[in-house]
């Protein structure tokens, strides 16, 4: 396997890890490999998990993913009975309050950029909204969460999701907007990433000793009718304008989610300073928050319960009927 591929999986192991742990299974329904966007001739997927009785009409969106990288093994074992692997403690929360979960796999970098990848996130949203009623769900109920790149592309839709925006593939005309975000050590500002000026490859690179599997996820293409291809765009004003636009701190309005971030003060991947330079601008705002500290906390660790309940609360406060 090549070593970036390695560095991806471990990752996004780790993050696994991270939202896991072991608990007691609620009765629950799954239905699996849901397609909630067709294009260029592929298919992406979410599976929808259930509880069977007191379901509260509020949606949970888990982002599987790490590095941008996105893998339907995370949601193993692929059975209809059991739930998946990926935060399993904090989903049996969840569950047990009446929310259906919805585990979402997008399309992976490098095949797909930042860009792209919420564009897909996008249309998850959406299609989750416009069968709302197929799935029991309030479509003006819809939370998301996830950690690390889950982390970044949930406040992505925290911050941009679009009302009445159309999907290009599906063209439903929904909502992008979603409702809470919860956030575990999420990046939030690429060109300034962990210190002012500093560019996100330059930490990357330090802490993986001279590695970032990530930066292709940062690209910008644009599409060359004349020639009929993708070409890399390298003008620094064009590029700066892409990394604003691809990171949520530069979306921050008044409207936004509600939003509950969990980073550790020992994170050398996603320096703390990424959660806080956010909350910054969430207070500016006046967008309801919170940043939990997680003392010792790298990037990556076991959700404790006491963690799980604190998010199912975020929950319950800004998703209540």
């Amino acid at each position: 396997m090549h070593h970036a591929q390695r560095t991806l999986s471990c990752l996004f192991l780790m993050l696994a890890s991270t939202f896991s742990a072991s608990a007691d299974e609620p009765n629950f329904t799954r239905q699996l490999d849901i397609i909630y966007r067709k294009d260029g001739g592929f298919a992406l997927t979410m599976d929808k998990v259930a509880p069977r009785d007191n379901r509260n009409g509020a949606a949970i969106i888990l982002v599987l993913s790490g590095g941008w990288f996105s893998n339907h093994d995370s949601m193993r074992p692929h059975a209809e009975d059991q739930l998946p692997g990926f935060s399993k403690q904090t989903a049996t929360e969840l569950l047990s309050r009446g929310y259906t979960l919805f585990y979402v796999v997008h399309g992976s970098q490098p095949k797909f950029t930042i860009r792209e990848i919420h564009d897909q996130l996008s249309a998850a949203v959406r299609h989750i909204r416009h069968h709302a009623a197929d799935y029991q769900v309030d479509p003006e109920r819809i939370g998301i969460m996830g950690g690390s790149a889950g982390g970044h592309l949930s406040l992505m839709q925290g911050t941009k999701g679009e009302e009445g925006a159309e999907d290009a593939a599906n063209a439903d005309g929904e909502s992008s907007k979603v409702q809470a975000v919860v956030a575990y050590f999420p990046p939030t500002d690429f060109v300034n990433y962990g210190g002012d000026g500093v560019f996100f490859d330059q930490v990357v690179r330090e802490v993986l000793q001279g590695k970032n599997p990530f930066l292709q996820a940062l690209d910008f293409l644009e599409f060359d009718a004349a020639n009929i291809r993708l070409t890399k765009v390298t003008e620094e004003a064009r590029l700066a304008k892409h990394y604003e636009e691809i990171a949520p701190y530069y979306h921050v309005t008044p409207d936004d989610a509600p939003t509950l971030l969990l980073h550790g003060d020992a994170d050398k991947l996603v320096p703390l300073q990424q959660s806080e330079r956010i909350v910054a601008k969430f207070e500016e705002a006046g967008v309801p928050h919170r940043l939990f500290l997680k003392e010792g906390g790298d990037h990556g660790w076991t959700t404790t319960p006491e963690e799980s309940s604190m998010i199912a609360d975020w929950f319950d406060q800004h998703l209540a009927k």
